[in-house]
């Protein structure tokens, strides 16, 4: 899996191409932190391109809404398909993050 990364102001916009399972998440997890160590004020995680995500998957994004909580600054899910809504929707992690219809939501 490969992770893009940009930020433009006060977001930095995380994207994962691919699954998010145990072999990806090690890389989203260290581009996650590598972006909330930068100081912006929202971390927004573009999911347009991931099809499936694993408990690993999980884990890393609740590991980085915890680490945002602690810094003061937010932690936003985009661009979720279907399939991905469903694992969040079961684990009942839908309740717990923000997320977005689209990165242009909240991207600034």
């Amino acid at each position: 899996m490969e992770v893009q990364s940009e930020r433009t102001g006060e977001t930095a916009v995380i994207r994962p191409l691919g699954d998010v399972d145990m072999s990806g998440s090690p890389e989203l997890r260290a581009s996650i932190r590598a972006a909330q160590n930068e100081g912006p004020r929202r971390v927004v995680v573009d999911l347009a391109e991931v099809a499936y995500m694993d408990s690993s998957g999980l884990a890393t994004l609740v590991e980085a809404m915890k680490n945002a909580k602690a810094s003061g600054s937010e932690l936003i899910l985009a661009s979720m398909g279907e399939k991905v809504r469903a694992i969040f929707e079961i684990a009942r992690l839908d309740a717990y993050f923000r997320i977005v219809g689209s990165v242009d939501e909240v991207a600034g």
